[in-house]
């Protein structure tokens, strides 16, 4: 994804809109229905924020969250956090030069990590597929932070892995079923989540960004994945006053929290 191309290009040569869409058809292989999620999530931010909301893009890659918020929102403002330096990268690049997108790299696991912030408080966090890289400790005390950042009247939205583990034959049936399909797809080419990356590091401007990134997160994540039911105790807990699922798969959940 190196060249010429017309758009998304830097001085560089590096075509990020390539390597967006190319994030998005991987990711897509382990969740075929991830455009739906992002389409309810940012149907509960209009319904509960408006089309104007400040957002904070939670571990937020290569800003997909951020592209679909924009493209529905043209005033919206989205300040996107995470550590990993390939997908910030490919966030940095895509975005360059856009006055209503700032990234800030930090590690959420960081008690001190919000002092990074350009804004002391949001309409909205949004975040998707990225919390289960954290065990229920941290990610506990993350929610509670959140509390804290979030406006009264605000939103939280987690779109993740959510099993109920009170549902073993259903969690094994669906999770044999999208195996299958995975298979399928990836005997006929797809790029799964290790390809992706070994792409990425053959790439002259994200190998050495993509090098670091393993240094700080090893290969897979190593956190937890509880029920949509611990996730929102544990956000009235952290002090919203609402918090339910609004939208679920076989395998995930998009919890809405409301300040």
């Amino acid at each position: 994804m190196v060249g010429p191309t017309r758009g998304g290009t830097t001085m560089t040569g590096t075509d990020w809109a390539g390597w967006q869409q190319s994030w998005d058809r991987q990711q897509e292989w382990y969740m075929p229905d991830r455009e739906e999620r992002f389409r309810v999530m940012l149907d509960m931010v209009e319904a509960l924020v408006g089309p104007k909301p400040r957002v904070l893009d939670l571990a937020c890659g290569t800003g997909s969250i951020t592209s679909r918020l924009l493209r529905r929102f043209p005033d919206a403002t989205s300040v996107g956090v995470d550590l990993d330096p390939a997908l910030l990268a490919i966030a940095e690049g895509s975005f360059a030069g856009d006055e209503r997108v700032t990234f800030v790299t930090a590690d959420l696991k960081d008690p001190s990590w919000a002092a990074s912030l350009p804004y002391g408080s949001y309409d909205a966090v949004l975040t998707a597929t990225a919390l289960h890289w954290l065990h229920s400790g941290p990610l506990t005390a993350l929610y509670g932070q959140l509390a804290g950042l979030v406006r009264d009247g605000g939103v939280l939205m987690n779109a993740d892995h959510m099993i109920d583990e009170a549902t073993p034959r259903i969690n094994a049936a669906e999770r044999a079923q999208r195996h299958a399909r995975m298979d399928r797809e990836k005997a006929a080419g797809v790029l799964d989540w290790a390809d992706w990356w070994a792409l990425a590091a053959k790439d002259p401007v994200l190998a050495g960004p993509t090098a670091r990134r393993f240094e700080i997160y090893g290969e897979h994540a190593d956190g937890d994945t509880p029920s949509a039911r611990w996730h929102a105790d544990t956000l009235r807990a952290a002090g919203f006053a609402e918090a339910r699922p609004v939208w679920a798969s076989p395998s995930d959940t998009l919890l809405l929290a409301v300040k």
